[in-house]
């Protein structure tokens, strides 16, 4: 799990956004998955515009070298699990309202964890990709502030426990679950929830999302293949035993 935690660095939230031919064809691969699950005839009357996707590119899908330069890499970024020089990045896009990033998040990650984190062949970095308006962007500054004292991931695990979207993520929901996280300072959590920082991170995750077209979420970029989603767990298997194939093959990047 990720080390004690620590505000993102500087130079990884002014990182330049990498612009290529890479960018252009993840953006049209996650807008079409994120349109082909979302268009009106599947949508419920009462869903968001932009709804969440259950399945959509295929693990087929090419590789763009230009997407590995999203991966921070950052060894202290506490919304992260894994090795920092892990072979394989997988970056999630993802919204705690998303009924399907709840379902990722209870059924397919900690397989992932198991199989690939604790091996040291995967390290997850989380990026907030909120969609569903007020809630959605509180529950992300939640995260992030939960992040702030170290415990992101017990508070992602609070809020995507089975039932817990349908509770809502008010300020005192919000407050709940990090106190079910194990937040030890609710007072700093406060400040950091409504604070100008916590703002900035989540804006800057939801800029880059929004550049490569994910529309929808969850979203993943696994070494710069794109995958549109809660796919079955062999998607991401698949996906990862390729990328960590392919990595041992060239040999350790640089900078790693």
């Amino acid at each position: 799990m990720p080390s004690p935690s620590s505000a993102p660095s500087s130079s990884s939230s002014r990182r330049p956004y990498v612009i290529g031919a890479g960018v252009a064809v993840a953006a049209a691969l996650l807008g079409f998955a994120s349109y082909t699950a979302t268009k009106p005839a599947d949508r419920a009357p009462d869903s968001a515009p932009a709804a969440s996707a259950e399945a959509s590119t295929p693990p087929g899908a090419g590789v763009y070298p230009e997407l590995e330069a999203y991966a921070r890499r950052d060894a202290g970024d506490p919304l992260a699990t894994g090795r920092a020089d892990a072979p394989v990045v997988m970056i999630e896009y993802a919204d705690f309202r998303c009924g399907y990033c709840g379902k990722f998040a209870r059924d397919t990650e900690p397989e992932l964890i198991r199989r690939y984190v604790e091996k040291g062949v995967l390290r997850i970095e989380w990026r907030n990709l909120p969609i569903f308006g007020e809630e959605s962007e509180r529950a992300a500054r939640a995260a992030w502030a939960a992040g702030r004292q170290g415990r992101f991931w017990e508070f992602h695990r609070a809020a995507y426990a089975e039932g817990a979207k349908e509770r809502g993520f008010s300020t005192e929901r919000v407050t709940a679950l990090a106190r079910e996280a194990g937040v030890a300072d609710l007072d700093r959590f406060a400040r950091d929830l409504d604070g100008a920082a916590a703002r900035d991170a989540v804006a800057a995750d939801q800029r880059q999302g929004e550049q490569l077209g994910a529309a929808s979420t969850p979203s993943f970029l696994v070494n710069g293949r794109p995958i549109a989603g809660a796919q079955p767990l062999e998607t991401f298997t698949q996906t990862i035993d390729a990328a960590a194939a392919a990595a041992k093959k060239s040999g350790p990047a640089a900078g790693r």
